[in-house]
């Protein structure tokens, strides 16, 4: 992207500390923008922390960058972060959602307290991150900051999962998170087209500390994850920094997923096929017919995201 693409703007950047987030703020921020750096530091689980993360990728990123390092998964958080932006930038332009942590487990094995504190951090950080945002945001187009009459620059962009789109082993708890992630974005771009605020949903393929994580169970994993971890996250980068510009202040409500040099854009769950009862009264024993004719060569497989996407990537 051009040199100073993001100049004026400020970002909030959840996760920012490491892998893909980390990535997000070092090429927001060389584009020109403020940066606040949010993580804290903790290990994949969520567990621990580390208060000095967040600063040191602060400083990396230049002094137009700042650390927050308590737990984002909050109302409050969300609230300081907002507040840190307008005290220090005068506003917010871009909220990146990439914080998300692992606690994997089958649906029959897995731990309650491992699934609310996944959701919890994974999908409702985001919710209260974008909750206390969107009102500055709309309050930022009326008042056409710093744009005159042309202020089309909030971007809200959640960094998703294929886990969420496909599925996978182990990961209902992940998985439903992002899944959860997607229908927060399309309702957010659809609730703030009006005040021009575009969201757009990312499901990145690169090296973090989720492809770190994965633990193969067949051979296909194991390829997945070799290829992963061959991905710089700087791709991921580079088409959020296009999403944060002028170029894509049209763009939004839309699933992309980036590996490597490559950028997919997924369909979203549409009806692909109808039956429909002549009949006031349809038998279970007609339906079921009707669906074997008309229904079930459409039914989609149970390939998880591993298998789905087990070529080389283009890096």
């Amino acid at each position: 992207m051009s040199d100073m693409l993001l100049e004026g703007r400020s970002a909030i950047v959840t996760g920012g500390g490491r892998g893909i987030g980390e990535a997000i703020c070092e090429e927001l921020a060389s584009a020109g923008a403020s940066v606040i750096v949010a993580d804290t530091g903790g290990a994949i689980d969520g567990s621990g922390e580390d208060s000095a993360l967040a600063a040191t990728v602060a400083k990396k990123c230049g002094a137009r960058a700042l650390p927050y390092s308590k737990n984002i998964a909050s109302p409050k958080a969300a609230s300081e972060m907002v507040k840190l932006a307008m005290d220090h930038f005068a506003g917010i332009d871009i909220v990146i959602n990439c914080a998300a942590i692992l606690r994997d487990g089958l649906v029959f094995k897995g731990s309650p307290r491992d699934w609310d504190a996944v959701v919890k951090n994974n999908l409702s950080s985001a919710y209260y991150l974008t909750n206390a945002a969107t009102p500055v945001m709309r309050d930022q187009f009326k008042n056409a900051r710093g744009d005159g009459n042309n202020y089309t620059w909030g971007r809200i962009i959640n960094i998703g999962s294929t886990a969420g789109l496909y599925g996978n082993f182990g990961q209902a708890n992940y998985g439903s998170a992002k899944a959860g992630l997607f229908g927060l974005t399309r309702i957010t771009a659809m609730e703030m087209v009006r005040s021009q605020v575009t969201a757009n949903y990312v499901a990145p393929f690169a090296h973090s500390r989720v492809t770190d994580m994965i633990q193969p169970a067949n051979q296909e994993q194991a390829q997945y994850k070799d290829r992963a971890m061959r991905i710089s996250p700087y791709h991921v980068a580079n088409l959020v920094t296009y999403l944060c510009s002028d170029q894509a202040n049209d763009v939004t409500g839309q699933v992309f997923g980036v590996r490597g040099r490559e950028v997919f854009i997924f369909s979203q769950p549409r009806p692909v096929a109808t039956v429909t009862s002549t009949d006031a009264n349809w038998t279970p024993e007609k339906l079921g017919e009707a669906v074997d004719v008309n229904l079930r060569s459409h039914f989609t497989d149970l390939a998880t995201d591993l298998e789905a996407f087990n070529t080389d990537p283009i890096v």
